[in-house]
């Protein structure tokens, strides 16, 4: 199983795709209508100067948001080609787990351990009770 990128997890990268990709695709939706528009209105003659230099703005506009989309799809593209060069980082080893070992009896020395350890605690609680009676 191979480790997913940092980059395929990246929230930002994935905004930049979409954004990118409506910016393009609504700046291509105005440019065909306002395109179509003018195109109908000029070759029938019934176009008004709202049509016409109207539309002219806004295929300006769509043309400049297909061209903003593009430019970051590229930019997105060159953050995926940079990405695979990246290595990803290695994974280190420290020891093997031991499945065979017992966990009980591992668990039983623990125990032990920690009441030896609490013993001396005990014993020097009690002598302080003592102390304070008399």
């Amino acid at each position: 199983m191979s480790p997913r990128s940092r980059l395929a997890r990246s929230i930002p990268f994935w905004i930049l795709v979409a954004g990118s990709l409506a910016s393009a695709v609504y700046g291509t939706l105005v440019v065909i209508d306002k395109t179509a528009t003018m195109t109908t209105t000029l070759t029938d003659g019934s176009a008004t100067g709202i049509e016409v230099y109207a539309g002219q703005a806004w295929v300006t506009f769509g043309a400049a948001l297909v061209g903003a989309g593009l430019i970051g799809l590229v930019a997105s593209l060159f953050l995926l080609v940079a990405a695979s060069f990246v290595p990803a980082p290695a994974v280190e080893v420290i020891e093997p787990i031991d499945w065979s070992a017992e966990d009980t009896d591992e668990l039983e020395a623990t125990e032990s351990a920690e009441a030896d350890a609490a013993a001396p605690v005990a014993d020097a609680d009690a002598d302080v009770a003592e102390l304070v009676k008399n």
